[in-house]
């Protein structure tokens, strides 16, 4: 069988800015396949154009071996689910009148009942789109989306915005329509959210793939046990040669794999944190600069994006 998703060469430029650049994918069927990257890199322009909504200046793209633009068009919507990164539904329809609504669309799909309890809204069955919560809105939109029983669903931002309770549902949610053999991607710009769902991962920046991997493998990419990050007190720490000097001091010692400088602080990658530690301290009383602020943490996704890039997922 063919990839659930596949494009080549990608590309969609608007007057003021390049938004996908040469986006190559392929997104095994059964997997919840990421987009990983700050707002403004490129995944919503991306899924927009895998969806069949927005046009490509250039490139392939073939959804559930099938590419847009022919007789099939219909048939294949029918196949895939689609939650939008803001979703503007009628505020005085119920949900249920809302999940009938959607499911007028397809030729077969769920049962109505079937769909509100998937996403935990029975109590809320007759109650107003107007009156529901933030998260009870987007589980609500997740519902438009897998009414019609889908092969494959498009998630845009699924849980921006939302209390750690509500986000925990949409992730459960998610799941189980992966278990169920669902092929699911999403965009997101929250580490944890990829490193909770996807079995895959591509990290794009500035409208390309900059790397792509399973989250575990591409934290394991840094090299790096612990990632110790500190902040000075030392004045010259607006001189950025002052900066850059130092971080290669840190890069050399006993334990320390890599280091660099963002927002302030000092980031390091520690292959030996028994051995990194203490030799950072000496340095830095050695040099006379005072700790503000020190702290170790396990490496993550946005450490990755930080060594690839030079900047946090969330910078923009």
């Amino acid at each position: 069988m063919p990839p659930a998703v596949q494009c080549r060469n990608l590309k969609k430029s608007y007057p003021d800015v390049v938004a996908v650049d040469g986006v190559d994918l392929d997104v095994a069927r059964g997997i919840c396949f990421g987009l990983l990257g700050p707002n403004g890199a490129g995944k919503t322009t991306t899924v927009e154009i895998l969806e069949g909504l927005t046009p490509s200046d250039s490139g392939s793209v073939e959804i559930l071996g099938r590419a847009w633009g022919g007789r099939s068009d219909n048939e294949l919507r029918g196949r895939i689910g689609i939650q939008l990164q803001e979703s503007l539904l009628p505020p005085k329809l119920t949900v249920r009148e809302i999940v009938r609504l959607f499911r007028s669309f397809y030729g077969a799909g769920r049962e109505l009942d079937e769909v509100i309890g998937l996403v935990a809204l029975e109590d809320k069955a007759d109650a107003r789109y107007e009156k529901l919560s933030g998260g009870q809105k987007q589980r609500l939109s997740l519902a438009t989306a897998l009414v019609g029983r889908p092969e494959l669903l498009f998630l845009d931002e699924p849980t921006t915005g939302l209390d750690p309770q509500a986000r925990l549902k949409v992730w459960e949610i998610v799941q189980g329509f992966r278990d169920g053999g669902g092929t699911v991607v999403l965009t997101t710009h929250y580490m944890e959210e990829a490193t909770q769902l996807c079995d895959r991962v591509a990290i794009i920046d500035h409208g390309k793939v900059i790397a792509e991997e399973t989250p575990r493998n591409l934290v394991a990419s840094i090299g790096a046990e612990q990632i110790l990050e500190f902040r000075t007190t030392d004045d010259r720490e607006g001189d950025e040669r002052e900066s850059d000097d130092r971080s290669g001091r840190l890069s050399r010692l006993p334990g320390v794999t890599g280091a660099t400088r963002r927002d302030g602080s000092y980031v390091l990658s520690v292959s030996n944190i028994a051995l990194a530690l203490p030799a950072v301290l000496e340095q830095l009383e050695t040099s006379a600069v005072e700790v503000a602020e020190l702290r170790t943490h396990q490496p993550t996704l946005e450490d990755v994006f930080v060594r690839l890039t030079g900047r946090g997922l969330r910078d923009g």
